[in-house]
């Protein structure tokens, strides 16, 4: 049983690596594979054994995803925020540093979700029918203040709000195989991948700095902001419907106020593998699924029980720090090659092979809404617009949802 349970984790941490690294493949579409094949590989492994390889390639994928989505440009939906600072500082020679924020906030994430477990276990069974019947006022709220703290561009922002909502309601109600891929790649991916391909973007050698001086130039302060602002969303986001990691980012950030792009990055980080382990303890506290990942789980087995629950934390742990050295590691490697490389050509490449990918997994009516998408994601960076307005994707979609 044991020598199972290590194989599942060395496989997970194994696969979640690889699909880190492939743009446009995201977590869901892994784990769903996985249940179509379940019931061959059960009669050999038993169940808790596929719940381990699941969670261990969940919280490997979100660490190493930062990679592609940092030098390429190329996001999935639940890192897709990450691609706004991260891309700048690729081009300031700081990519490798960017990785790092990131996936240092990631292993942040996994030190906040030790002391949240009990809250989530005991309180969330209490609290949960009163915080869901608010949180449309909350996203209301949050919409308000984008607009509000927009210094020169009110009107513009409000617009990119609302045409990003209209098209995230209707890309949700299309009945597509995974509506946020092309929706996302389009709005974060693509559009900044044609504009580094018009302006012919070079990328600059990039600073190799030690870890233990990118750590050592935070201050306090910052980690302090990155922190509260993921408390305040990630719990809140992590068990509601329709709302993830992107929503509680853009929420955080807001409630907190302004983040410079170090703290935007940890402040990702964190709520991506907060958001993501919180999913499966939501599942044994109210046998709730908020994620692709938590919804396989609960196929698998009907109810999670405490021992199921301490090998999901210890995994979770294992991945995190494994995955943490693993990502420097590649994330070096890439600093060094990415120079060596026509980075125009490369976008060329990766607007291909996601454009293809969103044709086999979402057919003609997901390339629409990926041209469309792009279109939107083009027009906000023309217009000067910050680009977390384009969360209204998923913000307006969820409002409605709620209220009506």
């Amino acid at each position: 049983m044991i020598l199972e349970l290590a194989l599942a984790l060395v496989l997970g941490i194994t696969i979640g690596t690889i699909t880190g690294l492939i743009p446009g493949i995201h977590i869901n579409l892994v784990a769903f594979f996985l249940l179509t094949i379940s019931a061959l590989l059960l009669p050999f492994f038993p169940p808790i054994a596929l719940i381990i390889f699941i969670v261990s390639l969940s919280i490997t994928h979100i660490f190493i995803d930062f990679i592609p989505t940092i030098f390429l440009g190329a996001p999935d939906e639940d890192t897709s925020l990450s691609i706004l600072p991260g891309h700048e500082m690729l081009i300031n020679g700081q990519g490798y540093e960017a990785v790092i924020l990131s996936v240092l906030g990631a292993l942040i994430g996994i030190i906040l979700l030790l002391p949240l477990i009990p809250i989530f276990i005991y309180l969330l069974p209490i609290i949960y029918p009163y915080i869901q019947r608010i949180i449309p006022l909350i996203l209301i709220l949050i919409i308000l203040i984008m607009v509000f703290f927009e210094k020169e561009r009110k009107i513009l922002t409000l617009i990119i709000i609302l045409f990003s909502g209209i098209l995230g309601y209707a890309s949700l109600n299309l009945n597509l195989n995974d509506p946020l891929l092309p929706l996302l790649t389009g709005l974060f991916g693509s559009s900044s991948l044609i504009t580094s391909i018009t302006k012919k973007q070079t990328i600059p050698f990039q600073q190799i700095t030690k870890i233990k001086k990118i750590i050592g130039n935070l201050r306090k302060y910052s980690l302090i902001k990155s922190i509260s602002a993921s408390l305040i969303a990630s719990p809140i986001c992590s068990f509601l419907p329709s709302l993830g990691s992107n929503q509680a980012s853009t929420i955080g950030s807001y409630i907190i106020g302004e983040l410079d792009r170090k703290e935007f990055l940890i402040l990702v980080g964190i709520v991506n593998t907060l958001v993501m382990s919180l999913s499966f303890i939501i599942l044994y506290s109210i046998n709730k699924s908020r994620t692709g990942s938590a919804v396989a789980i609960s196929k698998l087995i009907q109810t999670l029980s405490s021992s199921d629950l301490l090998l999901i934390i210890l995994t979770i742990v294992i991945s995190a720090t494994i995955s943490f050295i693993i990502s420097t590691i590649i994330a070096k490697y890439f600093s060094k090659i990415i120079t060596k490389i026509s980075y125009t050509k490369l976008s060329m490449i990766i607007l291909i092979f996601l454009t293809t990918v969103i044709i086999i997994f979402s057919g003609i009516m997901g390339l629409i809404i990926y041209i469309t998408s792009t279109t939107l994601g083009i027009s906000c960076i023309l217009l000067g617009v910050k680009r977390t307005s384009l969360m209204g994707c998923l913000l307006i979609p969820t409002i409605i949802i709620y209220l009506f």
